[in-house]
């Protein structure tokens, strides 16, 4: 995951970023009462009051785009929540019912795959699909917490890579492309994740709620156990060239996709307008051992059918309640973690 930050033209005389001596601004950071770092001193735009990004709760890791208020300036409330009504949801969510979808569950994938014990699948790096959680009114919970997760960030729901005409072209994302090769995903793990997807589409989310934290944000718990090699999510949004994207973004959650020998071809998937539960899943610290030690997803990038896919699969088991996190800087060592709680 890449991030790329600008920097407010109103603080004057700006040092580097990595400059930790003592500030002789007079804008201070109203948290830590420091003016160091004031390339990450961000000002109110009513107030003038200076903050840094990482003492803001929850912080954050890039200068927004226009105008942007403190907390007591914007009178900051928590999100309000997306009303628990099925009809409601099922609009939100694009929900389609079908008879032919009954024999896609995880049950019946597994009653034809009765020799593929779990066993078997770690020792052969199978992937396994979600166990969507049985309750419906559990399952109605944790959907609802997603839509008012993407709602509050004005995020539209969508569940694939979306390509439109004023960025990259689908034709544009050819995994032979990736500096180095791209592994491919086996047909046995391609069928698992067509039943993820489907699943989905009936509305049988993973058994995963987005909770609202006030020093991380929104953030994604696991609401039962989740088995090591699990499908999680796939990683979805709006795919663009990462050339578009280096001088003109201030999303958090920007994603390589394809990382191509030619600057020109590298492709980037971005959230910030249409994406799924993937947007609000954590990174880690991985500057500290205590950081490293959360992680229990790992980001992988597949060939899928000669397209380039990225997959969010459980690295371990996870215990119910166990808050998700996975390492942003999987592939490149671009996005500033070190502030992260």
């Amino acid at each position: 995951m890449v991030v790329w930050r600008r920097r407010r033209t109103q603080v004057t005389n700006p040092r580097s970023m990595e400059d930790d001596s003592d500030s002789e601004l007079d804008t201070v950071c109203e948290e830590c009462s420091s003016g160091k770092q004031p390339a990450k001193l961000l000002l109110c735009d009513k107030c003038d009051k200076g903050f840094h990004l990482f003492c803001l709760k929850p912080i954050l890791v890039s200068v927004p785009k226009g105008s942007w208020f403190c907390p007591s300036c914007s009178e900051h409330k928590n999100p309000k929540a997306f009303p628990l009504v099925q009809t409601k949801l099922i609009d939100f969510f694009r929900i389609k019912r079908s008879s032919s979808d009954i024999s896609c569950s995880p049950d019946n994938i597994g009653k034809k795959r009765k020799r593929t014990s779990l066993v078997m699948s770690k020792k052969k790096r199978k992937l396994l699909p979600y166990n969507p959680t049985v309750d419906p009114q559990r399952r109605l919970e944790q959907m609802a917490s997603l839509a008012t997760a993407l709602r509050a960030s004005n995020t539209e729901f969508s569940n694939k890579l979306t390509y439109v005409h004023s960025k990259a072209l689908k034709s544009a994302n050819k995994a032979a492309l990736e500096k180095g090769g791209m592994q491919v995903l086996s047909k046995q793990d391609a069928e698992t994740l067509a039943l993820c997807k489907n699943m989905m589409h009936r509305g049988e989310c993973p058994p995963l709620i987005v909770v609202f934290d006030p020093y991380e944000g929104f953030t994604v718990e696991a609401d039962r156990c989740i088995k090591d090699l699990t499908i999680i999510t796939e990683y979805v949004g709006d795919v663009d060239y990462l050339s578009n994207r280096e001088d003109n973004y201030d999303g958090d959650s920007m994603m390589t996709l394809l990382h191509a020998s030619d600057p020109l071809q590298c492709l980037v998937i971005c959230p910030d307008r249409r994406s799924n539960i993937a947007r609000f899943i954590s990174g880690i610290n991985n500057h500290t051992p205590e950081g490293r030690k959360k992680q229990n997803l790992k980001c992988v990038r597949f060939n899928i059918n000669g397209e380039a896919r990225v997959l969010l699969v459980a690295n371990r088991d996870i215990s119910k309640g166990e808050r998700l996190y996975y390492d942003y800087n999987g592939y490149e060592h671009e996005y500033p973690t070190e502030n992260f709680v």
